[in-house]
């Protein structure tokens, strides 16, 4: 029985270990100078203050041992117990210190859930995140070329590593995640770029088939690879950027209207939506009012694969159409 109690003892973490020795030798020292002096020390409750007192150095001198056998028990638990307690205290600091630093340089597991997870870092996830901190949305970034937390005081917690790796994913939780974004790694040729996005995208839905992935893809020939992956949503940077500087170069000045429209689309939702009972069998107009009135504006609509953006009158909404809006009903992952 001995034998597996010292066992056990010897599992718990030092400081724990430290702690219950400095409580025994800080009770035993407390009943000790009670028993042998019982009018200076009338309760055990004294003699554990005394030795609380004396094994922490501050010497208060309310409780003095008078005795020979007393003092002597003082100068031992100043050589013992001072030492345990001291070297608690100091254990304790460094393991603050310790986690703050795996905490800022990217070591430390997330605990949390429905969290949003970004991987990589560039401009890109930096806005995202600059945008997204304000509010209560808990923020995890997984990057592999960060030496520290790029953004300590956003409330974004930061995990080194490479998140292809099932390791470094369980290490952020994203079994719990709500979503997950990945973007392009700017170190890496297009190509290169989009086969990494496409296996991060692969290891993460292994992990949590259920979670939503917004992936983001250069090359027009891995688009169907991220859909067969199981992207929700994809990215396509380069032909964004290639359509506006086709519609620049016949249309100038169009430029910074288009800037500030997606400027404004960061505080709003862009997205389709299935008619309801109100806009079915009405035109565009009609359901432009309407949908108006729901705070909500009205800017196309989606017939099988062809879109029509601001159609004529003539065009009616259908059951199976879909409605290309701009709402101010932000919400964020997680959010109900």
């Amino acid at each position: 029985m001995p034998q597996h109690l010292y066992i056990r003892f010897i599992r718990l973490p030092l400081l724990l270990r430290i702690l219950l020795i400095t409580s025994l030798l800080i009770c035993l020292f407390g009943l000790f100078i009670h028993l042998i002096e019982p009018e200076n020390f009338p309760t055990v409750f004294d003699g554990v203050w005394w030795a609380i007192i004396t094994a922490s150095t501050v010497g208060y001198g309310d409780y003095v041992p008078l005795t020979m056998a007393g003092r002597l028990a003082g100068i031992v638990l100043l050589f013992i117990g001072a030492g345990f307690l001291s070297t608690y205290f100091i254990t304790l600091s460094t393991a603050a210190v310790t986690k703050q630093e795996e905490y800022i340089k990217g070591g430390a597991d997330y605990k949390g859930n429905g969290h949003l997870v970004v991987i990589g870092w560039n401009e890109r996830s930096k806005a995202i995140i600059g945008s997204l901190s304000k509010s209560h949305q808990h923020i995890l970034l997984i990057d592999e070329t960060l030496n520290s937390n790029p953004m300590p005081f956003h409330h974004v917690h930061f995990i080194k590593g490479k998140a292809l790796q099932d390791e470094v994913l369980l290490q952020a939780n994203i079994t719990a995640a709500a979503k997950v974004i990945i973007t392009a790694d700017q170190n890496l040729d297009e190509l290169q770029a989009d086969m990494n996005s496409i296996l991060t995208l692969l290891a993460v839905k292994g992990l949590n088939p259920d979670v939503g992935c917004i992936v983001e893809i250069l090359t027009k020939e891995q688009l169907n690879n991220a859909k067969r992956a199981g992207a929700d949503e994809i990215i396509k940077t380069n032909s964004l950027t290639s359509a506006i500087f086709l519609d620049s170069i016949h249309s100038t000045g169009m430029v910074n209207p288009l800037s500030d429209l997606l400027d404004e689309l960061a505080a709003q939702k862009l997205e389709y939506q299935p008619g309801s009972p109100e806009t079915l069998g009405k035109n565009f107009k009609q359901a432009h009012l309407f949908l108006l009135s729901e705070e909500t504006l009205l800017l196309g609509i989606k017939k099988g694969n062809d879109l029509y953006v601001n159609p004529t009158n003539g065009i009616k909404i259908e059951k199976e159409d879909q409605l290309l809006v701009i709402t101010n009903k932000h919400k964020l992952p997680g959010s109900k």
